[in-house]
């Protein structure tokens, strides 16, 4: 028998854009001979389901339902495909757990721990995992950008502490250069900002899943940057190089592949999260950045590039996603 399956997409940030392309690629490849599919969009006017006619239905947030013409439509699982507040930071999987629907992502504590960039270097750090230097600003508590310079080496990376898509990020290469508007730029994203120091190196990638049980690390990507790094731009419109697998020597593969894997366990994770790395070939020291636990699944993106390379396609993997939140 068919599951029911909601593939939740929109949310209320910046990053909704991305989500809407994430949940086409989704939708295309959720199969059909297994699930029956209703695409919700959750935005700030509202969670609505919109048929092929164009005609709304909107969900009973009581029970999360539909009801369309005599039928009520409940739901056996969620797909998130949000990025963003609020599918990314927790809230919508607390909401999910309380009406015990199963979902495709991290739980509701793991989600709000990775969203927070601070926390999540912090519980790495404490486990043993390498991580860049750090300040953490609050607005409230914020003085002035010289109180930084007392603390970190340049160059630095200043970005929002809590969201993704590089939205509000820049690097700011000696305190002379711009590191006031920097920091405002981040401000007007998030009340937090945090402020690394920068770690030069290769950048890889890596998606990470679990399915029957099993931890897998999907093929490494290396991410050459045609900007300053690995920004907006490079990321959603083509000024990076991606390379999948990595070219890169099979003992720091592996190293990535198993430092990846023991992550996604240290955090508790489900579903796939995407683990961004540097590694720094002087000091042979690989460094985490950080984890996106709803990473993007447009058809460029980094994880559907990666699925291909291990020889699979997205409808077999989403199939796994979606078979796995009901263990």
């Amino acid at each position: 028998m068919k599951k029911t399956i909601a593939l939740v997409t929109g949310g209320f940030s910046g990053e909704a854009v991305i989500s809407y392309k994430s949940a086409v690629t989704i939708d295309n490849n959720l199969d059909r001979t297994k699930f029956n599919v209703y695409k919700i969009d959750i935005n700030p006017s509202g969670w609505y389901y919109e048929d092929s006619n164009g005609k709304k239905a909107e969900v009973d947030k009581n029970d999360f339902s539909l009801h369309i013409g005599k039928d009520k439509i409940t739901f056996d699982a969620v797909f998130i495909g949000m990025h963003g507040t609020p599918g990314e930071d927790g809230k919508l999987q607390g909401y999910f757990d309380t009406l015990k629907i199963p979902y495709t992502s991290c739980d509701a504590s793991t989600s709000a721990i990775t969203f927070n960039k601070r926390y999540t270097v912090a519980v790495a750090s404490f486990s043993g995992i390498n991580v860049a230097k750090s300040v953490l600003l609050i607005k409230d508590n914020f003085g002035s950008p010289e109180e930084v310079i007392q603390n970190l080496r340049f160059p630095v990376f200043i970005k929002p502490n809590n969201g993704g898509s590089s939205i509000g990020m820049s690097r700011v290469n000696n305190p002379s250069d711009e590191l006031g508007a920097a920091i405002e730029k981040a401000f007007k994203e998030d009340n937090q900002v945090l402020i690394e120091e920068y770690i030069k190196g290769r950048e890889f990638t890596i998606g990470v899943f679990k399915t029957k049980g099993n931890i897998i690390a999907l093929p490494i990507t290396e991410v050459i940057s045609k900007k300053e790094f690995f920004d907006y731009e490079a990321k959603y419109q083509g000024a990076s190089t991606e390379i999948t697998p990595a070219e890169v020597d099979e003992t720091i593969a592996e190293e990535v592949r198993n430092t990846a894997k023991k992550i996604y366990a240290l955090f508790n994770c489900r579903g796939v999260v995407r683990i961004d790395f540097i590694y720094n070939e002087q000091e042979r020291k690989l460094y985490m950045l950080e984890i996106n636990t709803i990473p993007g699944q447009s058809d460029a993106s980094l994880v559907p590039q990666q699925v291909r390379a291990m020889g699979w396609n997205l409808k077999e993997f989403y199939t796994r996603l979606v078979e796995e939140c009901f263990e």
